[in-house]
């Protein structure tokens, strides 16, 4: 079940963060942050990171809402796992790191909760659909 669940999230999630960080959000973390931004991604952590994510997402809140039928249960879990997640991350940058801003700390662990929140419930609809 869990390769199934995580074949399913991998093209949301994909689907749901290209579209905030090509289209929506691009210039707005570029004029927040720009000054501490690399000019070239490194592409090997960032999809370790993806990878991670999504089997967190998929062992602690998606293949249990399956187990419970609930898609309530992967919405909300969904949200907390996403806000615990992105808040680690800017939390700790903000606690830790000069400049950085307070505006993208609360943008980006709402963008966590959302865009987490938003792939368990999806990934749970898809699934349930396909059986």
């Amino acid at each position: 079940m869990f390769l199934r669940l995580f074949a399913i999230a991998l093209p949301v999630f994909f689907a749901i963060d290209m579209v905030w960080l090509v289209l929506i959000a691009k210039n707005f973390y570029r004029a927040q942050i720009g000054h501490l931004m690399k000019a070239d991604i490194n592409w090997a952590a960032a999809l370790i990171f993806y990878a991670i994510f999504l089997i967190g997402l998929v062992v602690f809140v998606i293949a249990p809402a399956m187990e419970k039928k609930s898609m309530w249960h992967a919405l909300c879990f969904g949200a907390l796992f996403g806000l615990v997640c992105y808040a680690t991350y800017d939390l700790t940058n903000l606690a830790v790191a000069k400049d950085w801003p307070l505006l993208i700390t609360v943008v980006d662990m709402v963008w966590g909760t959302v865009l987490s929140a938003s792939v368990a419930a999806i990934t749970y609809v898809i699934a349930q659909k396909i059986g």
